[in-house]
């Protein structure tokens, strides 16, 4: 165990035990990250309830706008490549997630901008509230109620989608994500419908009734992913688009409740240079030098190994001559697979399941999101208390 000065505290190697004990997790989980997290399918039916008191229809008044702009940083700013991709490659505007304070320098009255807080005072979203209210462009707010961003959409006239603080931003995704949706919607730029926000809040609560902490590893499809990540150095990759934000969110929760670095991205830029990684000192020299008679289980733990983590669109885009075809991004994950097969290094695949953009997205999110925090637990670190980023505030705040 490390207890260290700086109140970091854990262990180096897994515990694969405490993962099939419920009462270790909730010890070892005080700010209660496991039912945050499994609250994701509530989220998005409560926050849909609240947008629609938000009066969006607004927003269609003054027409299509030129272009979108949500603003916001950490899960915030991720609501943007959720609206991009949902959008699609045939949204008639550009959708851009902008993770710096302020807007772009062009964006004018002729602009909608989507500002998104968890609590409503980040720089960044207040910033380009202010901004977007200056320069005369369409706004709306998404946060914390009786917050400062709350006061600066007042100010404007702007509408606000209130959010409850009910959890750390980065288990609030769905929350921040579905009025940015819905926002995106009245404007006439995706289509996004109520059974498809009831079939992916469906989909969200299943998929926590998996990976519940009562379920034993063998069948907890999220625990199974986080001990086979314990140890390694993961590489997570998108087979397309809609995968790629989902495997960028599995970077996220890695990094940030696991503590964990992580390489991600999309798997066609992947076999364009980052495909190397496989033949590295952490893939197949690796590999070279271990005896192939050995127990993968009595593993000394010396030698640190990748960890492939695919994450498989099969999307529906027979009818969107604009996307990559099916084919071809089924060829290339499977290349990529077979590429780590030959190099001993061992590969996990998450395939989306469901309907529509949004659920497919939710598929394959919410495992993933279970997963980084039984690594968490597994290591005996609170995925909740992350003490480098409160540091990080304090020293910056100076």
């Amino acid at each position: 165990m490390i207890d260290g000065t700086a109140g970091v505290s854990g262990r180096r190697d897994a515990d694969e035990a405490l993962l099939d004990s419920p009462e270790a997790l909730a010890e070892h989980d005080p700010g209660g990250m496991l039912r945050h997290t499994a609250s994701a399918g509530a989220q998005v039916r409560e926050t849909a309830a609240l947008a629609a008191e938000a009066n969006l229809a607004v927003l269609a008044d003054d027409g299509r706008p030129r272009a979108v702009v949500i603003a916001g940083i950490g899960t915030a700013g991720r609501t943007g490549d959720v609206l991009a991709t949902v959008a699609g490659p045939r949204c008639p505007v550009p959708v851009i997630a902008h993770r710096s304070a302020g807007v772009p320098g062009w964006v004018g009255a002729a602009d909608v901008v989507i500002a998104v807080s968890a609590s409503g005072r980040s720089p960044e979203a207040l910033g380009a509230a202010e901004a977007a209210h200056r320069r005369g462009a369409r706004l709306v707010a998404v946060g914390a109620p009786d917050s400062q961003l709350q006061s600066v959409a007042e100010r404007a006239r702007a509408p606000f989608i209130p959010v409850p603080r009910r959890a750390p931003a980065r288990a609030s995704l769905w929350a921040l994500t579905v009025p940015v949706l819905l926002a995106a919607r009245s404007l006439g730029l995706v289509k996004v419908n109520e059974a498809d926000l009831a079939e992916t809040a469906a989909r969200l609560d299943a998929d926590a009734d998996r990976c519940r902490s009562t379920a034993e590893s063998f069948v907890n499809p999220a625990k199974s992913l986080a001990l086979g990540l314990a140890g390694s150095v993961p590489i997570v990759w998108g087979s397309s688009p809609l995968a790629t934000v989902a495997a960028r969110r599995f970077g996220d929760t890695l990094s940030a409740n696991a503590r964990y670095p992580v390489v991600t991205g999309a798997l066609g830029e992947a076999g364009r240079g980052r495909v190397g990684l496989l033949d590295g000192v952490f893939g197949g020299l690796a590999e070279g030098e271990r005896d192939i008679f050995a127990d993968p289980a009595e593993d000394d733990g010396e030698g640190t190994r990748l960890r492939l983590v695919l994450l498989r669109d099969g999307g529906l885009n027979a009818e969107d001559d604009t996307d990559e075809p099916l084919a071809v991004e089924e060829r290339r994950a499977d290349a990529v697979r077979t590429l780590a097969e030959r190099r001993g290094v061992r590969c996990d695949v998450v395939t989306a399941e469901g309907g529509s953009a949004l659920e497919r997205l939710a598929s394959l999110i919410a495992v993933p999101d279970f997963a980084s925090i039984y690594l968490a637990l597994a290591h005996g670190l609170d995925p909740m208390a992350v003490p480098a980023i409160t540091e990080m505030k304090e020293l910056s705040n100076q």
